[in-house]
């Protein structure tokens, strides 16, 4: 049995109908013993905060049976926590792939973290340790993921939503744009410099100066409001999203009086 996920219904049908694959099931259709049987399935679309744990497994030889039971209970009690999307196994390629990997989807990362830092999955991992080496967890889908870290980058403290992330880039990035153009940009365009080198060298400082200098400040500033970790009602999250919107008309008014 194969597997092809699509985005949308019109992109399966458009795989579905083409020539390419019209092609394909002629050349292999006498190697079966009958038809192939079609089944289309239409599910939710990914929201944009999914977000999947990659988990790589050392398995401890001999014990590949036990591990894949213990990855069934791990899966049946995951299914039970709020948003859960789906889980995908696979076993070592040989020469290839030497762990197992298993791939876990939630629906927003705060649904993602209250799983691996549940009491439920504590206990299965304390239950596979006999058959489990080591193991590696990272977290896929995160918009500026360099930018937004916790707790030194543990596995129990991800990155914020993307919505969160990209409402305080914004905060950054103005005023550092702004200031570099009326400064760094004049002073290079009066060189006689071209506008494609003073945008590139615009933009380095732009990078360096968001990544090494403001960013760490705005994480440090709005870190209650933006570590998932933290338990807050909604009045508390709108209001942190208010503080920003507040900061970006503030930023506006004083680049406004600033190049009248």
């Amino acid at each position: 049995m194969s597997v092809f996920r699509f985005s949308d219904i019109a992109r399966l049908t458009g795989w579905l109908n083409s020539e390419s694959r019209g092609a394909l099931l002629d050349e292999v259709r006498p190697l079966l013993e009958e038809p192939a049987a079609l089944e289309v399935l239409a599910g939710r679309t990914s929201e944009s905060e999914a977000v999947t744990a990659v988990i790589s497994h050392n398995v401890r030889p001999g014990h590949e049976d036990d591990y894949t039971r213990w990855q069934d209970r791990v899966h049946k009690a995951e299914e039970r926590f709020p948003g859960f999307l789906g889980f995908e196994a696979f076993a070592p390629v040989p020469g290839v792939q030497p762990h197992w990997v298993v791939m876990t989807r939630f629906d927003t990362r705060e649904h993602l973290e209250n799983w691996l830092a549940s009491d439920t999955r504590r206990k299965l991992l304390d239950e596979g340790r006999d058959w489990v080496a080591d193991f590696d967890l990272r977290t896929v889908k995160s918009a500026f993921g360099g930018w937004f870290r916790f707790g030194g980058g543990a596995a129990g403290e991800g990155a914020p939503p993307n919505w969160k992330q990209a409402m305080c880039v914004l905060l950054a990035l103005y005023p550092i744009v702004m200031a570099l153009n009326l400064t760094v940009s004049r002073m290079l365009t009066g060189a006689g410099l071209p506008l494609y080198l003073v945008l590139f060298i615009g933009n380095v400082l732009s990078v360096a100066i968001l990544t090494w200098v403001l960013m760490p400040l705005v994480n440090r500033a709005f870190a209650a409001w933006l570590r998932p970790d933290v338990p807050r009602s909604f009045l508390a999250g709108a209001a942190g999203a208010l503080v920003i919107v507040l900061c970006y008309v503030l930023s506006i008014a004083v680049f406004a009086v600033i190049t009248r």
